[in-house]
């Protein structure tokens, strides 16, 4: 199944409830939390307590991504948040193990993000500990970039190892992903669409949600 996860970073901060209303009533499956420390990437986003804030008023799942350094200092307050699930980034941890393990410890799902400068060899031992796999198809920290095409090619090396060792868990694609676009991803092997502006500044987002579904059940994963 194909997921929608419009990224909150792309909102009107002035009408964040209102904004998580329209892309819930437009079809959105996830909302995504990019979580941003102005330290493992230049920008600042927002904390638990946005996220707290949110989940009063959502039953979306909430995908929370944590692009900060040694973010296991932080996963009891995204919990106590509302988060649904928590990615951490692999270049943000000196040994993403004990991270991970502390994320299932507290019963949410568990994901782990590599930067498309990371080789994609160095997710595949960790793919059996986790829930989710995030390809970065932009550099992290930005919105509104154009997505790199040639880290489609990681989503499909990941998605063959999952199937050749019987794993069960979904593929996000985060950056620069729109209708035009989306069906390269899916046809990769990706299963959770991320996408912010192309969603949240849309005049229709139930058309752009829609336009990306069709275009994920015209590509799927070719192998």
């Amino acid at each position: 199944m194909i997921y929608i996860a419009p990224s909150l970073l792309a909102a009107d901060f002035a009408n964040l409830e209102s904004c998580v209303k329209r892309v819930t009533d437009a079809g959105a499956n996830y909302l995504h939390l990019d979580v941003m420390d102005g330290a493992f990437v230049p920008n600042i986003s927002f904390g638990p307590p946005v996220i707290a804030s949110l989940r009063r008023h959502s039953k979306l799942i909430f995908d929370v991504h944590l692009m900060i350094n040694d973010p296991i200092r932080y996963i009891r307050d995204f919990v106590k948040a509302g988060a649904d699930i928590i990615t951490v980034h692999l270049e943000s941890c000196a040994d993403p193990l004990p991270v991970l393990r502390s994320i299932r410890e507290m019963e949410v799902r568990c994901g782990l993000a590599i930067s498309p400068a990371t080789p994609v060899e160095r997710i595949i031992p960790y793919l059996p500990e986790i829930n989710m796999a995030l390809v970065m198809t932009v550099v992290p920290g930005f919105g509104g970039q154009a997505m790199i095409p040639e880290t489609l090619d990681k989503v499909r090396v990941i998605r063959r190892h999952i199937i050749a060792k019987g794993l069960k868990l979904d593929i996000e694609v985060d950056g620069g992903l729109k209708p035009e676009n989306v069906g390269l991803a899916t046809a990769a092997g990706a299963n959770i669409i991320v996408a912010g502006s192309s969603i949240f500044q849309a005049k229709r987002p139930r058309a752009v949600i829609s336009s990306m579904r069709t275009a994920a059940e015209e590509h799927p994963f070719q192998g």
